[in-house]
């Protein structure tokens, strides 16, 4: 008989992994996570997390954890200006919210919910076969092996889970870097959305009354393959050349670089492993896009790997983590290498800026712009082709015993969600043998639920099934029975 550690054992502590933890602990799974640093970071390579990703903290009640969140409502594709707001709850994202806070809000969360999380571990080999995953590890009191059903691997770039668990990482070499530094003790002109200056670009983001990021591409400079780190007096000397303003008497905190490297796991899943966040897909920050990807793959990972566990899913619906969340990172890169191109491409970008600003001017091109980077217009196939189908649950107010609320904290539970807008004892009676996955609520909606009668929601907020205002649990708008729906997401009735 087997002995395992954990249900599932994920590697990697940052914000991906502590979500994930968090996700499978809503619904009782076992679940350790180990890291291989002794501290969680303290640098922030993210400033920011998407509008997507405000609206999935929301829908756990942890958006109110971190405090007051500025949220932009303008942005950029690339360099381009874009008003966020032309899609309903768009904007560029919360911003100034560091990556080290985030995880530390994450942190607490699993916290309170019993996750145990082993720092100082380093994953050396992996192993599956039919039952378990076999995980050798390395620390500073010896080796060890440690043992569980399922693994997912949140490790990185160079995810050392994926690598064993021998998933491909296909994609593009670096062409350019981009290098920056977080000062102290200057004031500088805010650059939200980047500056072309004559030789790249510069960009400025605040970080607190005297702390700034200054972010900058040298056409001059090329890639550095040497070992030696990045200095403060390299970035300073180009920062003052490119932009003119001198930071050469500033405190550095912290100085790196990045580059525009993309790469794709060709598999999600490969058996028992699963990879998300870094360890799937790389590519160069734009936008808010990679650490808010990473949180989008283990809200909708998490749920689908606690139901198979239980017992209650198939595996079909683990394989639909890739099938779903895999098109999403690949159309990430895509825009992301598109958004190189408008936004440190020389001269020779100039016709090409020239026509993506005249097109920008037409707002179906800014909705499709605005929806493709925030998340916001992410569809998966659940069936059905009404508009709403495989949509996000967008926030909303709606009537629960005569209380106004937020529609998104009744998904804070992590299970499915029923909303009866019709006050329907048919179709309440038809999901009572899913009452033990499903929450089935009677809410009254606001104007834009005028023509609907029911909604299933997925744990990760994405409406599953619709029945209009007269159709019964058998004769769905949606084009299927509530109940071929209930069973499709959540396995058979109890």
């Amino acid at each position: 008989m087997n002995t395992f550690d954990a249900d599932v054992l994920i590697v990697g502590a940052g914000p991906t992994g502590l979500m994930l933890a968090g996700e499978l602990s809503l619904h009782g799974v076992s679940v350790l996570i180990v890291d291989r640093l002794a501290q969680p970071i303290t640098e922030s390579r993210a400033l920011g997390f998407s509008a997507r990703t405000i609206e999935e903290f929301a829908q756990r009640g942890l958006i109110s954890r971190l405090g007051d969140v500025d949220v932009l409502p303008f942005g950029h594709f690339g360099g381009v200006p874009l008003d966020y707001r032309v899609v309903p709850g768009g904007s560029y994202g919360a911003r100034g919210i560091p990556q080290s806070r985030t995880e530390g809000m994450l942190a607490g969360w699993i916290a309170e919910r019993g996750v145990e999380v082993r720092r100082g571990v380093e994953v050396t080999d992996l192993v599956q076969d039919e039952d378990k995953v076999t995980v050798s590890v390395a620390t500073e009191d010896g080796t060890g092996t440690l043992r569980a059903r399922y693994a997912v691997g949140c490790d990185g770039a160079r995810s050392v889970v994926r690598t064993c668990a021998g998933i491909d990482f296909p994609g593009t070499a670096p062409t350019v870097e981009l290098r920056f530094a977080d000062i102290a003790g200057v004031q500088l002109r805010p650059r939200f959305s980047g500056e072309p200056v004559p030789g790249g670009m510069v960009m400025v983001l605040p970080l607190g009354p005297d702390r700034a990021r200054v972010i900058y591409y040298d056409r001059a400079e090329p890639l550095r393959t040497g070992p030696d780190p990045l200095t403060f007096d390299e970035v300073a000397e180009a920062f003052h050349r490119l932009s003119g303003e001198d930071i050469s008497g500033a405190t550095p905190l912290w100085v790196s670089s990045t580059t525009d490297v993309s790469r794709q796991a060709a598999q999600y899943r490969k058996g028992r492993v699963f990879v998300a966040g870094d360890a799937a897909h790389i590519h160069l920050p734009i936008g808010a896009q990679g650490m808010s990807a990473g949180i989008q793959d283990a809200v909708n990972l998490g749920w689908k790997l606690a139901l198979h566990l239980k017992g209650l899913a198939p595996q079909t619906l683990l394989d639909t983590y890739h099938t779903e969340r895999h098109p999403v990172g690949a159309r990430i890169l895509a825009n992301t290498l598109a958004q190189r191109t408008l936004y440190l491409g020389g001269d020779e970008a100039g016709p090409l800026r020239q026509v993506f600003t005249e097109l920008v001017r037409h707002e179906e091109v800014q909705r499709h712009l605005v929806g493709m980077v925030t998340g916001l217009d992410i569809r998966h196939d659940v069936g059905g082709d009404h508009p709403l189908l495989g949509r996000r649950l967008a926030d909303r107010q709606v009537t629960r015993d005569g209380v106004k609320q937020s529609v998104l904290p009744l998904l804070g539970s992590g299970r499915g969600l029923l909303l009866d807008l019709a006050d329907s004892a048919d179709l309440r009676a038809a999901a009572r043998g899913w009452s033990d996955r499903v929450d089935t609520v009677t809410v009254q909606g606001c104007e834009d639920d005028a023509g609907l009668g029911a909604l299933l929601v997925r744990p990760d907020g994405y409406i599953a099934w619709i029945g209009g205002p007269h159709d019964g649990p058998g004769a769905a708008t949606s084009g299927m029975p509530l109940t071929v729906a209930l069973g499709r997401w959540f396995g058979p009735a109890a």
